[in-house]
């Protein structure tokens, strides 16, 4: 069968034959480094893509296979849920649309096909590879960064333990830099945690902090205010010099609060 349609065919019944040899050549590029896993999934993922393309052979005009997108946007969630880096895909590219372009050009050759129709393959080729790569990179760079924010979170969580010391009482130990960030995790997040343990009374520890901005400052007056409110008697120690200056200098007013100078201190208090 020759022309268009042979060719369309062809690719269809040896796609993960193709798949194979394409994968193999691609492997033989100097500095190309892949897993034997990485090599397996790979073929999986070219003889869809071959498939995909000999149906869009059959069409004059630029339409989307369907389901490529949706492939495409599973390659990219597995891709980054696998901890792969968004350059080990893009340096990849290039000696794919290579070697692609080398296999398709033969068969068409070996198809009779006219110059018009190599051009017109290859054509359509390298269109439905760059949707492909676009809804890749778009799915990969969500994925990735839903696993950053996830971890952030974590990160948070770990960073303001609520330490239960006695019967009601409890010490939030605050530790490294305060942002505006982390002190609005606190406020919406640490206080439900307290409010479920029962606490009546809390010691806020302020001795290992290197530093906080201004904006943080007026987050955890919030979050003394918002346990107040919610009948908890709120403690601070550990205030630094540095730390009492800034408290003045920004006029945030502590007056009310219940000042020691350790946990110890607060605790026999």
């Amino acid at each position: 069968m020759k022309g268009i349609v042979g060719v369309t065919k062809y690719l269809n019944d040896n796609a993960k034959m193709l798949a194979h040899e394409i994968v193999q050549e691609i492997s033989q590029y100097p500095n190309f480094k892949a897993f034997k896993e990485e090599l397996e999934q790979a073929i999986i993922v070219y003889t869809e893509f071959i498939r995909f393309l000999g149906k869009s052979l059959l069409s004059r005009e630029n339409n989307i296979p369907e389901g490529l997108i949706e492939w495409s946007k599973t390659n990219g969630k597995r891709t980054a849920s696998q901890g792969e880096r968004i350059s080990i895909i893009i340096t990849r590219y290039p000696p794919t649309r290579l070697v692609f372009i080398d296999c398709l050009t033969k068969i068409s050759i070996e198809h009779e096909l006219s110059s018009e129709e190599v051009v017109f393959i290859n054509k359509r080729f390298n269109y439905l590879l760059d949707i492909s790569i676009n809804e890749t990179l778009l799915v990969f760079e969500q994925v990735k960064d839903e696993i950053i924010k996830k971890a952030q979170q974590e990160v948070l969580a770990l960073s303001v333990p609520v330490v239960p010391i006695q019967d009601k009482t409890a010490v939030l130990p605050l530790i490294g830099s305060i942002d505006s960030k982390r002190a609005e995790f606190i406020l919406e997040n640490v206080i439900l945690k307290i409010l479920e343990m029962k606490v009546e009374h809390l010691i806020i520890d302020f001795s290992g902090i290197i530093d906080i901005d201004t904006i943080a400052e007026r987050y955890l007056f919030d979050i003394y205010s918002v346990l107040r409110l919610q009948g908890i008697e709120v403690m601070i120690t550990g205030i630094r010099p540095e730390l009492a200056k800034a408290v003045v200098r920004n006029r945030i007013d502590f007056s009310s609060i219940k000042i020691y100078t350790t946990v110890k201190q607060a605790i026999e208090t």
